[in-house]
C-alpha cells in the first residue's frame, strides 16, 4: 500500500513537471485566454472589460509613489519577467545552444533577419503615405514561439527534430531582433538621460556581480527592481530591463565537470556502503548527510542562469502570458474593421505576417545556403523551410505588444490587434496544413 502511494506520488510529480514545461500547453492556454477576452468584449460588456484593465493601481512608500493602470502593470511590469526569461534563453543558446557556433547559427540568423525585414517592408509599402500608421512596421516582425512549437507538436514524429530546432533558434533570434527594435524605435516617452545614467550604474554593478560569479539570487533581483524603475522612468520601454538583467546572470559553475564527476562518484559509493537495506524510506542519518552533500554539488554545478530559467519559465508560461493575453486581446470586431477599402494597418499586418514571413525566411535561407554561408538542417527540404515560414507568421504575443506601443490612436491599436489575431489564426491553419503536406508520416 505504502509503495503504491509513493509510486503514484512520484508519477504525479513527474507528470506535473512535464506539464509545466510543455511549450504547446502554454500556447493552448494563451489561445484560451485570448478567446475569453474576445468573447467578453464582443458579447458581454466591452466597456466594462476595458474599464477593468484601466483600473489604477500603485505603490506608495513615504514620498515615493508609482501608479499605473492594471494593463500598464502587466505590459511594463509582468512582461519584464517574460523578457528576462527570453533574455536567459537567448544567452543560453548563444553560449551552449544552436547559436553557440557560426556554423549552427548562420541559417536561423539569416532566416530570422529575412523574416523581420520583408514583413516590415511589406507593411511599409501599404502604409508609407500615412504618418499615423507607418510606425507600425515593427508589428509583423515577430514570431510567437509558443504557438508555433505548439502547432509543430501536433504532428509528432512527422517533423524532423532538426526542423524543430531550426524553428526554435529562428524564433529566439527573432525575439532578439524584436527586443532591439523595441528599445530603439518604440520609447514610451521622451528620453531622460539622468535616469539612463542611474540605470547604467546599476547595470554596471550587476555585470560586476556576474563577472565574479556571485550566485545569490537576491543580489540580482533587488538591484534588478531598481534597474526596471530607472529604465521605466528613462523613456525606454521598461521590459528592456529584463533583458539587461538576464545578460548579467552568471552562466558558469563554481565547480568544473571533472570535480563534479569525482565528487558525485565518491558520495554515491559511500551512500551504498552505509545502506541499511531500507528501499523506500531513507531513515539512515549517514545517507541523509550524503544526500545533502550530493545536493550541494548539484547546486554548485547548476549555473544561476539555469536556476532562474527553470524557476521562472512555468510562471511566464502559465501566468504572465495568459494574463497578458487577457489584458491585450480584447478586440472589438466592429464594421469599421471590414470597411472597403480595408484599413491599411490591417492589410499591412496581414501581408507582412502571412506572406512576408515565409518569403523572407525562405529567400534569406536560400541565399545563405547558396553562398555556402549556412547549411540546411539535416533531413530538411526547401519546401519544408517554406512551410515552416508560413508557421512563423503566427505573431501573437510580441506583435500585440508592439501594436500597443506603435500607435497613439486607440482605433489603430484595435485594428492592429484584430489583424494580428486573424492573420495569426490563418498562419496557424495554413502552416499546419503545409507542414502535413510536406512531411511524410513515419512508420
Amino acid at each position: 500500500m505504502v509503495s503504491a502511494i509513493i509510486k503514484n506520488t512520484i508519477e504525479l510529480r513527474q507528470f506535473y513537471k512535464a506539464f509545466m514545461r510543455n511549450e504547446s500547453i502554454g500556447g493552448v492556454l494563451l489561445l484560451i485566454c485570448a478567446v475569453i477576452a474576445i468573447l467578453f468584449v464582443n458579447v458581454i460588456d466591452p466597456h466594462g472589460w476595458h474599464e477593468f484593465w484601466m483600473t489604477p493601481a500603485g505603490i506608495s512608500i513615504g514620498s515615493f509613489e508609482l501608479e499605473m493602470s492594471l494593463e500598464q502593470w502587466i505590459n511594463d511590469g509582468l512582461m519584464a519577467i517574460f523578457f528576462f526569461v527570453v533574455g536567459l534563453e537567448i544567452k543560453r543558446e548563444m553560449l551552449v545552444g544552436e547559436l553557440a557556433s557560426f556554423k549552427h547559427a548562420a541559417l536561423p540568423i539569416f532566416a530570422a533577419v529575412g523574416g523581420m525585414i520583408v514583413p516590415a517592408v511589406l507593411y511599409s509599402i501599404f502604409n508609407h503615405s500615412n504618418p499615423e500608421t507607418i510606425s507600425g512596421w515593427g508589428i509583423p516582425m515577430a514570431t510567437d514561439i509558443a504557438f508555433a512549437l505548439g502547432i509543430l507538436s501536433l504532428l509528432g514524429n512527422r517533423v524532423p527534430m532538426s526542423l524543430k530546432i531550426f524553428l526554435t533558434a529562428l524564433a529566439i533570434v527573432d525575439d532578439l531582433g524584436a527586443i532591439i527594435v523595441l528599445a530603439i524605435f518604440y520609447p514610451t516617452h521622451a528620453l531622460h538621460f539622468d535616469m539612463l545614467f542611474y540605470a547604467l550604474i546599476i547595470a554596471a554593478f550587476l555585470f560586476t556581480l556576474g563577472r565574479f560569479k556571485v550566485r545569490y539570487p537576491l543580489l540580482y533581483m533587488i538591484p534588478g527592481l531598481f534597474l526596471w524603475y530607472f529604465i521605466y522612468e528613462s523613456g525606454i520601454h521598461a521590459t528592456i530591463a529584463g533583458v539587461i538583467l538576464a545578460l548579467t546572470i552568471p552562466a558558469k559553475t563554481n565547480i568544473n565537470e571533472v570535480r563534479f564527476h569525482v565528487s558525485i562518484k565518491y558520495w554515491i559509493k559511500k551512500f551504498v556502503n552505509v545502506s541499511n537495506g531500507e528501499v523506500e524510506v531513507l531513515a539512515n542519518p549517514a545517507q541523509q548527510h550524503i544526500i545533502h552533500q550530493i545536493s550541494e554539488n548539484v547546486r554548485k554545478i547548476n549555473p544561476l542562469m539555469h536556476r532562474f530559467e527553470s524557476a521562472l519559465h512555468p510562471w511566464t508560461t502559465f501566468f504572465v502570458m495568459p494574463i497578458f493575453a487577457l489584458a491585450n486581446s480584447g478586440v472589438e470586431f466592429t464594421g469599421d474593421l471590414f470597411q472597403v477599402p480595408l484599413p491599411t494597418v490591417g492589410v499591412g499586418i496581414f501581408f507582412g505576417l502571412l506572406f512576408g514571413k515565409p518569403i523572407g525566411i525562405f529567400l534569406f535561407s536560400f541565399i545563405s545556403v547558396k553562398l555556402k554561408i549556412a547549411e540546411l538542417p539535416i533531413g530538411a527540404k526547401w519546401v519544408q523551410i517554406l512551410a515552416l515560414g508560413v508557421l512563423a507568421g503566427i505573431g501573437f504575443t510580441m506583435s500585440i505588444f508592439i501594436d500597443g506601443l506603435a500607435f497613439t490612436d486607440d482605433a489603430y491599436v484595435n485594428i492592429g490587434k484584430a489583424a494580428i489575431l486573424l492573420t495569426s489564426s490563418c498562419a496557424a491553419i495554413l502552416g499546419l496544413v503545409a507542414m502535413i503536406l510536406t512531411n511524410k508520416k513515419s512508420n
